[in-house]
């Protein structure tokens, strides 16, 4: 099932998100800076194969970005 999870690390945080992607319902990863510095355009990547995937900012005044998905 999705659940709110933040990524530790660059592979940890990649894995994280792919098992959010075939986990069912949304997930949200936080941390995600670990995964954009290692990986370019990881979200982009993702769409492109199809993942319903998106990133978004969150009100918090450090402006983190995390990425919402969502597995039919």
């Amino acid at each position: 099932k999705g659940a709110q999870v933040n990524a530790p690390d660059l592979r940890a945080g990649a894995a994280l998100t792919l098992a959010g992607l075939a986990a069912e319902g949304f997930t949200q990863v936080g941390g995600i800076q670990f995964i954009q510095r290692g990986y370019e355009n990881f979200d982009d990547k993702l769409r492109s194969l199809g993942a319903d995937i998106q990133k978004i900012d969150t009100a918090d005044t450090d402006r983190i970005e995390k990425f919402r998905q969502k597995c039919s």
